[in-house]
């Protein structure tokens, strides 16, 4: 049973003072795999964001980033979901998750979430949570105090080729996701660990 997913929305920050931050993971995963399928991301105003649109099997796919910052990200999300009747449940959502280490990334589906733009997405699309995530590892420093710092930072070449590497394979799950199903999917990421070099 393949999966149902219509639109697919990369979390992070604009412009080019946040653009290698962690906080960017899940554009980093957006434009990925737009470069994978041979698209590119435009403007438009009236979803907030950045949009492009590929073909994955049979499913025709939208792909978002919203500019809007982080924690408005839901603004950007209920406005492409309502215009083309997109339920929750059609949509995957990547992010930077603090509670995994660098080089993992895991699938997730509905749930409560810290991060500040699934709770705004969870919010304006009528508090419901049952949209699936891929959550990808950038560690935790290991102090709340320093969570802001870590988010809005850059990570050092080693933990960069880490995500970059794992970011890969999320892509090539997540094609695997669409035209099979979920559960082959997450069992193909969740095995997958990318070694942080040094």
């Amino acid at each position: 049973m393949s999966s149902d997913i219509r639109l697919i929305v990369g979390l992070g920050n604009p412009g080019p003072e946040y653009e290698n931050t962690r906080h960017n993971a899940g554009v980093w995963f957006l434009n990925e795999l737009a470069a994978r399928f041979n698209t590119s991301l435009t403007p438009e105003n009236k979803f907030y964001g950045l949009t492009g649109r590929i073909t994955i099997g049979t499913q025709d796919i939208r792909l978002l980033y919203p500019t809007t910052f982080m924690n408005k990200s839901g603004q950007a999300v209920a406005a492409m979901a309502n215009f083309y009747r997109i339920p929750a449940e059609n949509m995957l959502v990547a992010f930077d998750e603090l509670d995994l280490p660098p080089g993992i990334a895991k699938y997730k589906m509905g749930g409560s979430s810290s991060q500040n733009g699934i709770r705004d997405i969870v919010a304006r699309m009528g508090n419901n949570k049952d949209f699936l995530r891929l959550r990808i590892g950038i560690g935790h420093p290991g102090h709340k105090s320093k969570v802001t710092g870590h988010v809005l930072g850059k990570p050092p070449a080693n933990e960069k080729t880490a995500i970059d590497d794992v970011i890969d394979e999320a892509v090539r799950c997540t094609e695997m996701l669409i035209k099979n199903d979920l559960k082959q999917a997450q069992n193909r990421l969740h095995s997958f660990k990318a070694d942080v070099q040094g």
